[in-house]
């Protein structure tokens, strides 16, 4: 009888199959295998407790033992304080000197640049809660009052009296040039408030707001050392900026259309402290009960008031309705 090749055993001499002792030693050394690396396995770690982490946590703040706080000694942290204090000192000085070096070549008088600032823009009296939407009923003074307390109050400083204690007499027509020293005090010229006569508000006290004509005060925006017109006159022309220009029934100009040129040039707030900025008042006839978009404009050489993108530069736009 033939064995099979594969069988793994043998037959004895009477004809008896025995299997092979190597395979059966293999499965042994497996089964001790297995049992090793069972017996070989870390026996699992207990978890922490919440009174472990905070008997850790204790420690980590103050360790007795070792005199440590946060894991640092005392020198230590020492060390640490001494080096960013030492840090943060040399940043304060250094940009401390790098200011002061920006500071000696500023003047506290003039500006360093300003020409960005040229030509100027315009502004209108009265200015109520930053609008430019003027609108008055002739028989409610509510509606026209808060106009008239705001033109009262701005005016204060051009009373007669205040500027003839205060300001100079000048000579129109010229610039009032003060080449006196960047630090020296500068004489102010005198812009009385009579010599808006109907818009001053000595006669109307009303500012013509109650009879339906009111006034409007316009004025160049101060630049340190401009002189606007570069010696020609400066003049104003108001229109309607939309619709028929016969909405606009009159417009009178006190005390004339044109800035005079001894008001100019202006030194600063700090040497030129009496400096009152000249004045011209409109007064405005409307037709009643629409509302009017108006444009008033400076005219003269170097003078700007064609920017889309700025009604302020060499104009203001503002609207004005009468209602009776």
């Amino acid at each position: 009888m033939e064995m099979n090749a594969t069988s793994g055993g043998s037959e004895d001499h009477h004809g008896n199959y025995k299997p092979r002792l190597e395979n059966r030693d293999e499965e042994r050394a497996q089964q001790h295998t297995g049992e090793d690396k069972e017996e070989r396995k870390p026996p699992a770690m207990a978890k922490k407790t919440w009174g472990d982490m905070m008997k850790e946590l204790k420690v980590f703040l103050w360790n007795p033992e070792t005199r440590e706080c946060l894991g640092r000694t005392a020198h230590s942290w020492g060390r640490i304080f001494l080096f960013y204090l030492v840090f943060y000192l040399f940043l304060a000085g250094m940009f401390a000197a790098c200011l002061y070096g920006l500071v000696l070549t500023l003047s506290p008088y003039t500006p360093k640049y300003r020409d960005r600032v040229s030509p100027p823009g315009v502004m209108i009296r009265p200015h109520v809660k930053h609008g430019f939407s003027i609108s008055l009923n002739m028989s409610d003074p509510k509606s026209w009052q808060p106009y008239v307390e705001n033109l009262q109050q701005f005016l204060e400083a051009y009373n007669d009296s205040v500027q003839e204690s205060k300001n100079t007499v000048c000579t129109p027509g010229n610039y009032f040039i003060q080449d006196t020293g960047e630090s020296t005090m500068k004489h102010a010229c005198q812009f009385k408030r009579s010599l808006l006569k109907n818009c001053s508000g000595l006669e109307d006290e009303t500012f013509g707001y109650s009879l339906g004509h009111p006034c409007i005060l316009l004025k160049i925006n101060r630049i340190i050392g401009y002189r606007p017109g570069y010696g020609t006159p400066v003049t104003v022309e108001c229109k309607a900026q939309k619709g028929n220009e016969s909405d606009i029934q009159a417009v009178d100009f006190y005390p004339n259309t044109t800035f005079d040129p001894m008001y100019f040039p202006y030194y600063g707030k700090s040497t030129h402290v009496n400096y009152t900025s000249p004045l011209v008042a409109i007064q405005f006839t409307v037709i009643k009960n629409q509302l009017i978009p108006i444009q008033c404009q400076l005219n003269g050489v170097g003078i700007i008031n064609d920017k889309h993108n700025d009604r302020f530069l060499g104009r203001i736009i503002f609207s004005l309705s009468v209602t009776e």
